[in-house]
């Protein structure tokens, strides 16, 4: 998926769910369940070992709506085992080498950036949006003083946001949202509660769609 897509798809659903799982099988278990609760679109980070399989398996089983990325991907050979697996779209925690290794595949990329100075290089590399990490030590003001500048500069909050800062990230001018402990909890670790992730997911879902 290029990166005008990946804008695009992001721009609509305004939710990414984080994987970052113990567990091949329950991070596969936690991914469906998600979709099926109507989270789509997916970052399963390259932390899990064997990641690679949990991925392929992913995308195996999953309808054709859901869109299933690699995050935490650092190096450019990070990106190509991610996409030989089958993800769709990469994920970094910085700038790091594997931004402009996508982006010079035709791959969709949300890079993680910090300063007013990083979300500009991100979005002038031609990334679908930002990942602004760790977006809870900034909050809601950070992004909405950094959009008087760039009122078009497209940012996704990421690391400590709670279902309760939402709204005030959304007013702020937040183009979408990567959750991962406060929406996933247990369920991608072996005897996670899959009801209880069900019911998050419809809040998460309800609470991305107000604004």
């Amino acid at each position: 998926m290029d990166n005008d897509t990946l804008r695009d798809r992001i721009g609509t659903d305004r939710l990414i769910a984080i994987l970052r799982g113990t567990d091949i099988d329950a991070t596969v278990a936690a991914a469906l369940t998600l979709i099926r609760e109507g989270v789509t679109t997916l970052e399963v980070t390259l932390t899990l070992a064997e990641a690679e399989e949990a991925i392929a398996q992913i995308v195996a089983d999953a309808p054709d709506r859901a869109l299933v990325g690699a995050g935490t991907v650092l190096t450019a050979a990070d990106v190509d085992r991610a996409v030989d697996a089958g993800a769709q779209f990469i994920v970094t925690p910085t700038l790091t080498a594997s931004v402009e290794h996508a982006i010079g595949q035709g791959i969709g990329v949300l890079p993680g950036v910090y300063t007013p100075t990083e979300i500009q290089r991100g979005l002038d590399l031609g990334a679908a949006a930002v990942k602004l990490f760790p977006a809870s030590a900034l909050g809601p003001g950070f992004v909405r003083a950094v959009r008087d500048p760039f009122p078009d500069a497209r940012i996704i909050p990421v690391g400590g946001v709670g279902i309760e800062s939402i709204p005030d990230f959304l007013t702020a001018g937040a183009f979408g949202f990567g959750v991962g402990g406060p929406l996933v909890g247990d369920a991608a670790s072996p005897g996670g509660d899959l009801e209880a992730l069900a019911d998050r997911a419809a809040a998460f879902r309800t609470a991305v769609r107000r604004s």
